[in-house]
């Protein structure tokens, strides 16, 4: 079973390194043009991308659908810290900061990602930017202390299986020790039973493309 899932991390590896992928993968650059940054995933090295065949491909979410998702809470946004797990380069961090959010935490395991999500940051212009309180914590998120407060969870498919399930019992544990109002945002929500079944969140919305949970204290 283990050769069988490194066989095909590799394999998943090699085909994503072809002249034709790698082309595929600066699709995604108009958020970029726009703001002067680098959250594509065609400038990320080779190293980062191995790494990822094993936990998560890195993969920028869409402007117009964050828009989508973020209207489909029903919250005040000024009352809310937004957690995204698996925060990349950090292009959701910076679309989060258009919504009046307390505070943005973006938690990254991998160096290289980590390191262009702060740089990012830094170099983020936008007029209509409300939230400045931006962080990128380099961290393995089942281990991740979530802060106080209210809290929007974000993931795309952060993590495996067996990491989504400690993902998920530490935030439990986190509620536990600390009731509070929070929303799980999940897009492309492959494991999203595993919310359903684990856990006291219920699912409150959605569409094909994305789930929302929410558990209140």
């Amino acid at each position: 079973m283990l050769s069988t899932t490194l066989f095909r991390n590799l394999w998943n590896f090699l085909r994503d390194s072809t002249p034709s992928r790698r082309r595929q993968r600066y699709g995604d650059m108009e958020f970029d043009w726009e703001h002067r940054v680098n959250t594509t995933s065609g400038t990320v090295g080779w190293r980062a991308r191995l790494l990822g065949a094993f936990h998560s491909p890195y993969q920028p979410t869409e402007p117009g659908l964050f828009r989508e998702m973020m209207a489909s809470l029903p919250i005040a946004f000024d009352q809310f810290t937004f957690v995204d797990i698996g925060s990349g380069k950090g292009r959701t961090l910076l679309m989060a900061s258009e919504y009046p959010f307390r505070r943005i935490l973006g938690v990254e395991l991998i160096a290289e990602l980590h390191r262009a999500a702060e740089e990012n940051i830094r170099a983020y212009k936008s007029a209509t930017q409300r939230c400045l309180q931006i962080e990128a914590v380099c961290a393995d998120a089942c281990e991740f202390a979530f802060p106080d407060g209210p809290l929007v969870v974000y993931l795309f498919n952060p993590l495996p299986e067996a990491g989504m399930k400690r993902l998920i019992a530490n935030l439990e544990k986190s509620l536990a020790e600390n009731p509070r109002a929070v929303y799980v945002l999940y897009h492309n929500p492959l494991l999203e039973q595993l919310i359903a079944e684990r856990t006291a969140l219920k699912k409150v919305g959605g569409t094909e493309q994305y789930s929302i949970f929410s558990w209140s204290s």
